[in-house]
């Protein structure tokens, strides 16, 4: 991950105004990219997005993906050299209220990126964002690797499995020949940090409970997760891009990014590791009655990113758990602009980066 790549170079990124595609568009910012986004309207308020002063480098425009003509000429429009596909409807529990529309937009949505992105004679790489869990998952502790077999029982994990299928497809059909731009898929673990404020996801419910001098709810607390810091995943995804056009021979397939080896941590230990950092007596309590599956055990193999790579996570659950409470703290006493604290954070990670990849 070189600022020499992305210096000056042409970047779409979907999803923009989402946590991670603004943490992202973020760091493209920082590294001198100039960055075309395309997404919806910021999905909460308040938003990582809407905390951030963009500059004009950053172009924002609002599209909808299951608008196939309209994500055609936006990126004929911003002839990016490389796009990142974060958008998405990334909860579990909205996939249940709206199947359908969940899978509009992660399957088809992503169909219409992938064909307007091949249409476009610019582009040279493309890293589809899926998810950890797009595989079928059968809770036995097992460490999943990219040649698992894929599914999923919940509309959402459906939706990526889809997606990673829709993926192999145009990478087989389309993708591989001549010209072409080359595609690759990043399956990252569950990822926190600060400027999350997603309902339903464990980190921002936290901080919306305790900023209410109130007790978190849990449904599930003996979930585990394999819990990765948002900079350490979107590392990865720059890592990944800067790879695939470089040798897109060898880059061009799917990619675990999950926290290393080991045991992983549960929701209630996660939960008890950010309530001891917010302080002011924050703690949290099991939610009665019944709710909607949800995985109880998910392990990631980031072995083939660590190999081929170099990638491997820098950020311990401790430390990540540090950077998430002092954004959200800094967050509450200002209230306002979070440029200046997000690029520390993100100047903290790269000052970490093993120089093979810097």
């Amino acid at each position: 991950m070189t600022d020499s790549f992305w210096h000056g170079r042409r970047v779409l990124v979907t999803g923009h105004t989402g946590f991670k595609g603004g943490w992202l568009t973020l760091w493209l910012q920082h590294l001198g990219a100039q960055v075309h986004g395309i997404s919806l309207a910021p999905p909460t308020d308040p938003s990582f997005f809407d905390a951030i002063r963009w500059s004009d480098a950053v172009s924002d425009n609002r599209i909808d993906i299951r608008d196939a003509r309209a994500v055609h000429d936006a990126l004929k429009a911003a002839r990016p050299s490389v796009v990142f596909h974060l958008a998405a409807q990334p909860l579990v529990r909205e996939s249940y209220k709206d199947p359908a529309g969940t899978f509009a937009t992660n399957v088809i949505g992503t169909v219409h990126v992938l064909d307007a992105a091949r249409e476009c004679p610019d582009v040279r790489g493309i890293v589809n964002v899926t998810s950890d869990k797009c595989y079928e998952n059968d809770e036995s502790g097992t460490e999943y690797t990219e040649l698992d077999r894929l599914g999923g029982s919940d509309p959402y994990s459906c939706s990526k499995a889809c997606a990673e299928l829709v993926s192999t497809s145009y990478r087989r059909s389309f993708l591989t020949v001549g010209d072409a731009p080359r595609l690759a898929s990043a399956r990252a673990g569950n990822v926190y940090g600060g400027g999350d404020w997603a309902v339903d996801r464990v980190v921002p419910d936290c901080i919306r409970a305790f900023m209410r001098g109130e007790n978190v709810v849990l449904r599930h607390p003996e979930a585990t997760r394999p819990w990765q810091h948002v900079l350490d995943a979107l590392r990865g995804y720059l890592l990944l891009a800067e790879r695939l056009v470089k040798d897109p021979a060898a880059f061009g397939s799917a990619f675990n990014f999950g926290p290393p080896p080991g045991p992983a941590a549960s929701v209630g230990e996660l939960v008890a590791g950010v309530a001891a950092r917010w302080g002011d007596g924050a703690s949290w309590h099991v939610a009665g009655g019944t709710h909607p599956h949800e995985a109880r055990m998910l392990r990631l193999d980031s072995s083939k990113a660590r190999r081929t790579l170099g990638w491997s996570p820098l950020i311990p659950l401790a430390e990540g758990l540090d950077l998430t409470i002092d954004w959200y703290r800094e967050f509450v006493r200002g209230g306002g602009d979070m440029t200046s604290t997000s690029l520390a954070q993100i100047r903290h990670v790269e000052s970490r980066v093993p120089a093979s990849q810097s």
